[in-house]
């Protein structure tokens, strides 16, 4: 483009640097100041996202139309866009959970999962896409394990590299998050998660560094919890002298929603960008700079980031145009990447792959396979196209009709397995009993060739599981139908890792995670071989709690306040801390 001397910056001859520096000039100390915040805070959510300008998603930062700066459009992306109930535009394509998605083992599904997210986010009119969770699990009981990309450092920097890179190919913003060590839900505003700085840098920070380097994400969203001591937001360590000075990024810092406590020591030490509202960043930041506590230069860098990354990501050259999403296209991802990460933890007597032909009858039980397949819960939470398979209950004080998915108690993908099944078996006699009753469930069993048992395990965020067991006395369901049928399949879906006291009574097991919009399909397929379980896991199935580093969850001390959490278990994350040469 030819300079146009009203609007320099829209030169596209010139650097991103030199476009976003010239932009700077023409904004007031007010403009910038406006920039660093969430606009309308609190009110964007309890008004559903109707406030003129925004989109309805997580977050909005207005733009400044004469000078041709876009609005800040953010919306939750961890396994596809989230709805998040505060706006009617629609559904979107469910993808299987992240864990499922780095049991690929495979970065060229991560880029076709990146590619989904970063397209819908863009045709919904978003350019601030809000996934890319790099914390390792180091609690196997974290409510938000489904969203993050497992316990090895090297596996879990490489897929998100690659999904992180597919997403801006979209002319989007991405985000890696969160930064760092949020490695439980429980009393997470309160916690201290506190690791060596050798440890840090060698396992947690090393899985972002290089996903932060490998895919050039424009964003890094900061955690609740403090590390060693000093809140996430307002840490020099990992935000200056980690991640922008070592490692070089050139995009911008934000708090995680309502994260953020300080002002001065927050812009000093590298935040960017306060989300949720302006109680620090907005006129208290003014007041800083004009009493000089914080420099006007660092208040350009600030702003340098932000505006930087648009342009990066093309947002001013290509103004984004909403428009309908590839439903159908999409979806035939999300069962491609759910095929690829379904793993086979059990194949006694080479049970699986079912043969069509050689089969009269099949039991069908549990989880609600006959309707969908299980999502994980919380803000990352997907609307997905069909609505929910099995609709919730209502829940006393969330607000409705237009209720976040937040406040939901579970959706499940609409993707019926049963239905697939009989698709792909269709000289077979199907039925499906619930699971709620282990007599009926038993006696169907023992009429079949063999029984399906399908199991699940909720979890979400702000909250962590109690323990590793299956809820709702799922584990005697399955005891009940092995015993009456040794032919006796079990289906997993779950977000963390699971006890299986039954392991040796089943003839196989499959890791299905959570399977997204075309799980059931998916599941079919590997079920009867049209797809191989080629999945391998990234997250280690302890046998019981007392192997964890620490077998009691560590929570908020009685009435609240801080604690600590202590990693001693430091270098040795996951598989390294069960392995004997480790812990000899």
């Amino acid at each position: 483009m030819k300079e146009n001397s009203s609007k320099p910056w829209m030169n596209t001859a010139l650097s991103l640097d030199a476009r976003a520096d010239l932009l700077i000039q023409r904004m007031t100390l007010d403009q910038r100041i406006q920039f660093l915040h969430e606009t309308t805070g609190a009110n964007h959510w309890a008004a559903g996202g109707r406030v003129p300008g925004s989109l309805g998603g997580d977050g909005y930062g207005i733009g400044i139309p004469s000078l041709g700066i876009p609005a800040l459009q953010m919306v939750g992306a961890g396994v596809g866009v989230t709805n998040s109930g505060r706006g009617p535009k629609g559904r979107s394509t469910a993808l299987p959970s992240v864990l499922a998605e780095t049991a690929t083992w495979d970065p060229k599904m991560a880029a076709e999962f990146g590619t989904v997210i970063g397209k819908e986010t863009r045709d919904e009119g978003f350019n601030v896409s809000l996934g890319g969770g790099l914390d390792l699990v180091r609690d196997s009981r974290c409510g938000r394990n489904f969203e993050y990309h497992g316990e090895d450092p090297v596996l879990a920097g490489t897929i998100t590299a690659s999904e992180l890179r597919a997403i801006q190919a979209q002319g989007v913003i991405a985000t890696a998050k969160h930064y760092a060590l949020n490695d439980q839900e429980s009393g997470r505003p309160w916690v201290s998660s506190n690791l060596g700085v050798r440890a840090m840098r060698e396992t947690d920070l090393l899985a972002f560094e290089i996903a932060i380097k490998e895919s050039g994400v424009g964003a890094v969203m900061c955690a609740y919890n403090r590390v060693n001591g000093v809140y996430s937001f307002q840490n020099s360590y990992p935000l200056n002298d980690v991640l922008k000075n070592d490692w070089g990024f050139k995009g911008w810092v934000m708090s995680d929603w309502g994260a953020t406590h300080s002002t001065v020591q927050a812009a000093l030490a590298g935040l960017d960008r306060e989300e949720h509202d302006s109680r620090y960043f907005g006129e208290p930041l003014k007041q800083a700079v004009n009493s000089g506590l914080v420099p006007v230069s660092r208040i350009n860098n600030m702003v340098h980031r932000i505006l930087r990354t648009l342009i990066a990501v093309g947002a001013f050259d290509h103004p984004l145009v909403i428009k309908p999403i590839d439903a159908q296209a999409d979806a035939s991802v999300a069962e491609h990447v759910e095929e690829q990460g379904i793993v086979l933890l059990r194949n006694a007597g080479e049970q699986l792959p079912l043969g069509p032909s050689g089969l009269h009858s099949i039991a069908f039980i549990g989880s609600h396979a006959d309707a969908g397949v299980l999502s994980g819960g919380g803000s990352s939470e997907v609307d997905p196209a069909g609505g929910n398979a099995v609709p919730p209950p209502v829940i006393p004080g969330a607000p409705s009709p237009e209720a976040t998915s937040f406040y939901r108690t579970v959706v499940w993908d609409p993707s019926s397995p049963l239905r697939a099944i009989r698709a792909l078996a269709p000289r077979a006699i199907v039925k499906f009993d619930p699971g709620t009753d282990f007599t009926t469930a038993a006696k169907l069993a023992t009429a079949c060739d063999v029984a399906i048992v399908f199991v699940s395990q909720l979890t979400r965020e702000d909250a962590d599981l109690p323990n590793l067991s299956l809820p709702d006395h799922q584990d005697q369901l399955i005891e009940r139908v092995a015993s009456a049928n040794p032919h006796t399949i079990v289906v997993l879906e779950n977000g963390d890792p699971v006890l299986m006291p039954w392991l040796d009574r089943v003839s196989a097991v499959l890791e299905a995670w959570y399977p997204g919009q075309h799980g059931g399909e998916a599941i079919a397929n590997v079920l009867f071989s049209v797809a191989n379980p080629s999945g391998k896991l990234p997250i280690t199935f302890p046998k019981g709690e007392s192997q964890l580093p620490r077998p009691h969850l560590q929570v908020p001390p009685p009435g609240g306040g801080y604690f600590d959490v202590n990693y001693t278990e430091g270098l040795k994350v996951g598989y390294k801390w069960y392995e004997p040469e480790f812990v000899s």
